[in-house]
């Protein structure tokens, strides 16, 4: 047998492609969250558990155990990880620990496409796919019946029962729970004692969950929802998503604690509600002590409900029901962009079910990527379909971007015009979609985004998410994924640069960590 393991490799697996590509990443994030004073046991060096977990997630191996395993008997793990065989916790709790670097890799990946010359965003094509989550639907509950969960764990005999109920039956909440002082007062006293019964949680239920600083620019929300009230309540719920997508909670693993938090989430879309239509009432009340401008139709009393009616998922709290094709799934919409040789320039992940909120975001984002990554090019045209058709973010990005964005303004199941979409920017997008360059450029949107997708779900089978909360399901759609198998010797980053058209057509997918399509190429 040969003397090195190394030899057992052939020169052109994919895993020394990865190794070389994880040896150009910048890895000093990771570096900086051990300690450097020597206590503790050593870790395992941090290089090579990422290029373990890269490799890994592009065979498609995506459970910790089946990585451990791996590492006992397959010949590229044990090359990538020197013999050594990580436990199936160590590496579970490197990904959870390190779950923002982790994502944050999308962008090395993508700075060493530009260094090859493989990433032309002048192009760029948007979409959406919704998966399902590591979530049970018939989970999702109101905060009555979390409430009833949460009384009925810490109840300890039928004579606590009696006494919180009395006479009553014993189905209705304690008055403790139909004010929000009390309700506050209750989560505090059960996070309390479960911290008390279970000392060994690492992170017990944290502190109560923190509420946005609410800021409501009246001129913008009058001009863009002119529907009064609920105008001012959609945007209050607007900036409570964004809050919670800049510090996200993470999804405790006790159910206990779980039920406190979805209980509180709860509370705290009660109150953003309650701040939205007080900030409303004030904007009225002033507007009418102006000049006596009536606001709004018809006056329509606002009747804050004594509880939260709203309902939580108690896997995933931050997963939504979502219709997706295969029908309604409890999960994410998983965004990306692509320019036209499928460069996965940006990939995010929303709660949302629509995908008409996405399109500022997601150029943004995909120019900030593009930044980071030190590419000079950038997007000169923007292809999305129907579903995009959002008319501030479409001026948003052709005003202060100055990216052109071609969006039909009718579905493209029945070829109708929607009723009332006429003149303006409608005619005017629809003449440009009509023209023989604005139709050379927007066929070119299925040919690069939908293949991205297709071989995600359909190649590689990958139709949920694994992992719970914002956080980890971010970094689990960013992370690569296993590229076709059409390579015949190791690649080079440096040869890659030098590959010509009529070779053909060769790329790095940021979402398959290489992939090549088209004709066969010669290296």
């Amino acid at each position: 047998m040969p003397p090195d393991v190394r030899d057992w490799l052939p020169a052109d697996h994919l895993a020394w492609f990865v190794i070389d590509a994880v040896a150009q990443m910048d890895l000093s994030a990771f570096y900086a969250a051990y300690r450097a004073d020597g206590h503790g046991r050593a870790a395992y060096e941090p290089s090579t558990m990422v290029t373990l977990i890269l490799y890994a997630f592009a065979t498609r191996v995506r459970s910790s155990r089946a990585i451990e395993r791996h590492c006992r008997r397959d010949v590229a793990y044990r090359v990538i990880t020197g013999n050594l065989v990580p436990d199936h916790a160590t590496i579970a709790r490197f990904v959870e620990r390190h779950e923002r670097t982790l994502a944050d890799l999308f962008g090395e990946v993508l700075r060493l496409c530009g260094e090859a010359g493989l990433v032309k965003p002048e192009v760029i094509a948007i979409d959406g796919t919704r998966m399902a989550g590591s979530a049970n639907s018939d989970a999702t509950r109101d905060f009555e019946e979390i409430a009833r969960d949460i009384l009925a764990e810490h109840k300890a005999n039928d004579e606590a029962e009696d006494e919180l109920y009395g006479d009553a039956r014993g189905d209705e909440l304690p008055e403790q729970l139909r004010t929000a002082e009390g309700r506050r007062e209750f989560f505090r006293q059960a996070r309390q004692k479960l911290r008390r019964e279970q000392p060994e949680l690492q992170e017990p239920a944290g502190e109560e969950l923190s509420e946005p600083e609410l800021v409501f620019d009246e001129e913008r929300i009058v001009a863009r929802t002119r529907q009064g009230r609920e105008g001012w309540l959609r945007e209050g719920r607007r900036q409570l998503e964004q809050h919670r997508w800049r510090k996200p909670d993470p999804v405790p693993r006790s159910r206990s604690e779980r039920l406190l938090l979805a209980a509180e989430r709860l509370e705290v879309d009660l109150a953003v509600e309650r701040r939205a239509n007080e900030a409303y009432e004030q904007f009225k009340a002033r507007r009418r002590a102006a000049g006596g401008i009536r606001v709004g139709g018809p006056p329509k009393p606002y009747q804050p409900s004594r509880v939260p009616d709203g309902k939580v998922n108690l896997t995933d709290p931050d997963s939504k029901r979502l219709k997706a094709r295969e029908g309604y799934v409890q999960g994410y919409n998983a965004q990306a962009v692509v320019d036209e040789s499928q460069i996965v320039l940006a990939a995010e992940v929303t709660n949302t079910n629509t995908d008409w909120s996405q399109l500022d975001p997601m150029v943004t984002a995909t120019i900030a990527e593009l930044e980071r990554a030190e590419i000079t090019g950038r997007p000169e045209t923007a292809l999305a379909d129907a579903q995009y058709w959002n008319e501030e973010h479409i001026d948003e990005v052709i005003a202060n971007k100055h990216i052109q964005v071609l969006i039909p303004p009718d579905g493209s199941g029945s070829g109708k015009q929607r009723a009332g979409w006429t003149g303006g920017r409608y005619s005017w997008m629809r003449y440009v979609l009509a023209s023989t360059l604005g139709e050379q450029l927007y066929r070119k949107r299925m040919q690069t985004i939908e293949p991205v997708f297709g071989h995600t779900r359909h190649n590689r089978g990958v139709t949920r998410f694994r992992r719970r909360g914002r956080t980890a399901v971010r970094t689990e759609w960013r992370r690569p994924r296993r590229p076709p198998r059409r390579l015949s010797r190791r690649p080079s980053l440096h040869r890659l640069a030098d590959l010509g058209t009529d070779a053909g057509r060769a790329y790095i997918n940021l979402s398959d960590t290489l992939r090549w399509s088209g004709r066969p190429v010669r290296l």
